[in-house]
């Protein structure tokens, strides 16, 4: 078995190519080093351009098995973070913490799952359904130019795994709340703030009962939250403002809390004479529900991490993921596959870089051995 360490080591070159979303030609960078390693084993790979401003997909399929349903494992290669991010917060090592830009949301599990793969090719080693590794560059922005091809790959599979991070105790997901993103803008009438107030109509006043009313929606003992941020308004303090807007966020835990709150937002009217309002959005990502099968497909996990010597506990999370999109398709879907750590998306960011073996190890049985629950 490969240690921890030498994972760590081929992981920070990983780590050292920074990788925004909004840079296709930085994710493709990186997506050329693995396909390269695994194009080199005897994959079957697939490039899939990049549409809309976004990197490049890949596509490798391991052979065997034919007329078998595959075992979809995807992660994806892009990260919240901005070129530079590295000259602040460089990749290093501070005792069981390993740290740097990426690399617990998700670069360790991604590079985890390459390695699985990669090592299952390199060894010949038979598996019990074929495997198909999907890579995608627009995660962290919602998936809008990959989500049809995980669906794609998805609605083809007899599983699909998803190595985002594991929680700091280890735990994986077996459910995901569903995520709605809105715009509202209002348009006003300027007028002079001193000689004119009362006949202009502001748009920031109007925006203000918008947030007020939009927080009101919110239920959170029933999982639906609504959060506002971030906002803008006005251009001077002596100008009645004549625009303001906002983004919207929204979580749920069933499509029908969904649509009910879909239709909520879009419904939202203007309280203030003369201002406009224009309401745009939707669900970007359904709601990931535990079933029967998932949570036997997690029970299936847990037995092999139990005889690795790991803990595996389950959570719901209330952050979404590409395994939402797996799991409304009926998918049995099991997610947060990656390493333990914590701090995605802040300067903390970390893994716990001595859980790389062993997590590698449960990602390579479950694509071997995975069959039927």
């Amino acid at each position: 078995m490969t240690d921890s360490q030498d994972l760590l080591d081929e992981l920070a070159g990983w780590v050292r190519m920074e990788t925004p979303s909004t840079d296709p030609a930085a994710v493709n960078a990186l997506l050329d080093v693995a396909w390269h390693g695994l194009a080199t084993e005897g994959a079957a790979m697939t490039r899939v351009h990049g549409r809309d401003g976004y990197g490049d997909s890949l596509i490798a399929r391991t052979p065997g098995a034919p007329g078998r349903k595959p075992i979809l494992i995807a992660g994806h290669l892009d990260t919240v973070w901005p070129h530079g991010t590295l000259d602040r917060l460089p990749f290093r090592v501070d005792g069981d913490k390993a740290r740097g830009p990426g690399i617990y949301d998700m670069k360790a599990g991604s590079f985890l799952a390459f390695h699985a793969v990669r090592e299952i090719l390199r060894e010949g080693t038979p598996t019990a359904r074929p495997i198909v590794f999907l890579l995608t560059p627009d995660e962290e922005v919602g998936s809008p130019s990959t989500r049809w091809l995980i669906e794609r790959e998805a609605a083809a599979a007899a599983f699909a795994l998803i190595p985002e991070p594991a929680g700091a105790t280890g735990a994986c997901v077996t459910s995901r709340k569903g995520i709605g993103r809105f715009a509202l803008s209002v348009a006003g009438k300027a007028t002079h703030a001193g000689t004119a107030f009362l006949d202009g109509a502001s748009a920031t006043v109007e925006l203000a009962h918008q947030i007020l009313a939009l927080h009101r929606m919110a239920e959170p003992d029933d999982g639906i939250t609504v959060n506002v941020a971030p906002i803008w308004g006005g251009t001077r303090p002596n100008v009645v403002a004549a625009a303001a807007g906002c983004e919207i966020d929204l979580r749920v835990n069933s499509a029908r809390d969904g649509d009910a709150m879909t239709a909520r937002i879009l419904a939202l009217e203007s309280r203030v004479a003369g201002c406009r309002l224009t309401v745009t959005g939707g669900m970007n990502r359904p709601p990931y529900a535990e079933t029967k099968a998932i949570r036997a497909l997690y029970e299936k996990a847990r037995a092999i991490a139990t005889g690795i010597g790991i803990p595996l506990p389950a959570q719901h999370r209330g952050g979404g993921s590409d395994g939402n999109f797996a799991a409304a398709l009926g998918v049995p879907t099991l997610d947060g596959l990656g390493c333990p750590g914590a701090g995605a998306h802040a300067d903390r960011e970390h893994i716990l870089w001595r859980q790389l073996a062993p997590r590698a190890v449960l990602l390579r049985r479950l694509l071997e051995t995975l069959d039927e629950v």
